[in-house]
């Protein structure tokens, strides 16, 4: 997977609490092949009037927000189901982050183990947030752009008065660092482990019967 460190995005605000994993892909598309792709099926039903086929005026079909790569969410963003195409579906889309007050444990697990970046924000600040991206695109007819600093755990964006801060597991912040899996991020260290090994067994022989 694509490693995170820095980036600079377009963030899209998605109103509502509670936004499942059969909202963000559902259920029927689970057994597309998964080498061509989920980013068309995201949030599909509520893009596409199901009557009529065409196009609703869902968030992310508006032109401005075809290149969003920062989803600004509510509370308990990804619950429901278990199913990893919810990521899975966001990342072919193009997203690298997902902005939440709280999550789905299950979504937030998956996000991690496939390099999308999930950051827990302050209800207030995320209020304060999707107020401003809604405000910027009626003013100026251009979205909203978001930092977000792996390294620092910072988020920013232009006229916050200071950035604010995430707290993300070490581990893996490493793994997403680094672009890898929590296997590949092990076996990285496999020098170390091997080292480890040999010292343990040669203070403790018995062990190698």
């Amino acid at each position: 997977m694509k490693a995170f460190t820095c980036i600079r995005g377009i963030a899209l605000a998605l109103e509502g609490r509670n936004i499942d994993t059969d909202q963000i892909i559902p259920a029927r598309f689970l057994k597309k092949d998964r080498a061509a792709g989920y980013g068309e099926y995201l949030f599909h039903d509520l893009r596409i009037n199901q009557i009529t086929q065409q196009p609703t005026d869902f968030v992310l079909n508006q032109a401005i927000y075809q290149r969003a790569t920062i989803l600004v969410a509510d509370h308990n963003f990804g619950c429901g189901s278990s199913r990893e195409a919810a990521v899975y579906t966001l990342a072919d889309f193009g997203f690298r982050a997902v902005l939440a007050p709280s999550f789905g444990d299950i979504f937030y697990s998956n996000c991690l183990k496939n390099g999308l970046l999930p950051v827990r924000i302050d209800d207030a600040a995320l209020h304060a947030l999707r107020t401003r991206i809604r405000e910027t695109a009626q003013a100026d007819e251009s979205p909203l752009q978001i930092d977000i600093n792996l390294q620092g755990c910072t988020v920013n964006w232009s006229g916050l008065l200071e950035p604010l801060t995430f707290e993300i597991d070490s581990f893996w912040r490493e793994c997403l660092l680094k672009g890898v899996d929590e296997v590949a991020l092990t076996m990285s260290y496999a020098t170390e482990i091997d080292a480890f090994e040999k010292k343990h067994h040669s203070g403790h022989p018995w062990l190698r019967a």
